[in-house]
């Protein structure tokens, strides 16, 4: 090997990666959930016996990332490093609790974190440097999630913290159905109405130049600050109206959410489908034009299919920033992962914290693969 074969990218990950594990504590034996603990590294972390494997994987995986060769063993040497050190924090966190108090908690530490970041980004400028198609992408991101999530069923996990938090928690399903709801609940309607909006902002300037202002200010608008504003008039109805308080639609709850998270939604939908018919060239709507095309074929059959791209790039926005902004809703009783993220910091309980804020992240991350997914597929049917 050359220096011209150096990999500067992965170079810098792997030296990254490697003083994340071996600087950082890895985990934390904890008396119990709330109070702080013994800080512990990854070579204490449990026996030597047990990191064997970890530690050989780690040492191939940092020398091929060194070098522009063997990208595709690289990337499959990843993947099986990445699941290992989940497998073994599973069995070191066994290890410690056993002469540990009944109460005692081994949470995961900021070493752990950074090498999942790390690892994370080998194996992504791995895909990168393979240029896998799109649907490769999302079939090796679901073929992770699915392995951990086969980790996490096995039972492996069940000594840390992280997962007593969860086997705590009997309502997490509901609440993760609940953050689905909350934040497709307020993107269909956005979608529906958005688009035709956009479509219409196209072909009339004067509406256009009426609207963007309008969605513009609504954007600005912080997210606790636009609950706020809501909450009152819909307190109002409500005590006006039993029937409206019947059905759910309150000052708190899920109806201020819903309807403010529909208010952020729209200047991104409306926008990107405005962009995406203005860049269609002139001469593809002159030629359609000349075929004979009516009005609605030209929309459905030329402009839309042309204009979808752009389109979808919006909702992509939209999908990742609705589903972040659900755990705030939880501050007004809209429900969703966000209740453990308030819960957690009220009772300074970080792994509740940690269960609130990784499923929002991972939801948002996959949401925003598909949707990728769906975007390349579409530029390349256009090719």
């Amino acid at each position: 090997m050359t220096l011209s074969n150096l990999d500067k990218v992965g170079s810098t990950l792997v030296v990254a990666l490697l003083l994340s594990l071996f600087t950082l504590p890895l985990v934390s034996l904890q008396p119990n959930r709330i109070m702080p603990g013994q800080s512990i590294d990854l070579l204490n972390v449990t026996s030597l016996t047990t990191l064997t494997p970890l530690l050989v994987l780690l040492a191939l995986t940092s020398l091929l990332s060194l070098f522009k060769t063997a990208i595709t063993f690289r990337l499959l040497l990843t993947l099986v490093t990445l699941i290992t050190l989940i497998y073994t924090l599973g069995i070191s966190a066994s290890q410690l609790l056993v002469e540990a108090s009944p109460l005692a908690r081994v949470s995961l530490n900021g070493g752990f974190w950074l090498a999942i970041f790390w690892l994370a980004l080998l194996i992504t400028d791995a895909t990168i440097k393979l240029a896998l198609s799109p649907l490769l992408r999302l079939a090796l991101v679901t073929l992770i999630v699915g392995a951990v999530l086969f980790l996490l069923a096995s039972g492996q996990w069940d000594s840390l913290s992280l997962l007593r938090e969860y086997h705590n928690q009997t309502n997490f399903w509901d609440q993760a159905i609940r953050h689905l709801q909350l934040s497709l609940g307020s993107i269909i309607p956005a979608v529906l109405i958005g688009i035709p909006l956009g479509v219409r902002c196209h072909r009339s300037p004067n509406l256009k130049a009426a609207v963007f202002p309008v969605l513009n200010i609504l954007q600005t608008i912080p997210s606790l600050a636009m609950f706020g504003l809501l909450m009152i008039p819909l307190s109002l109805l409500a005590n006006h109206y039993p029937m409206l308080s019947e059905l759910g639609i309150r000052g708190i709850g899920a109806t201020p959410a819903v309807i403010a998270l529909f208010f952020y939604s729209l200047l991104p939908i409306v926008s990107n489908t405005a962009l995406g018919f203005d860049q269609i060239d002139s001469k593809v709507r002159d030629a359609a034009r000349g075929m004979g095309m009516s009005r609605r074929q030209r929309l459905w059959q030329l402009e839309f299919p042309l204009a979808l791209p752009v389109i979808l790039t919006g909702l992509r926005v939209v999908v990742t920033m609705n589903i972040g902004l659900v755990a705030v809703a939880a501050l007004i009783g809209g429900g969703g992962f966000g209740t453990y993220i308030f819960q957690g910091l009220g009772q300074t309980a970080t792994d509740l914290v940690i269960l609130g804020a990784v499923p929002t992240l991972i939801l948002a991350f996959l949401f925003a693969m598909a949707i990728d997914t769906l975007i390349a597929l579409q530029r390349g049917n256009k090719t």
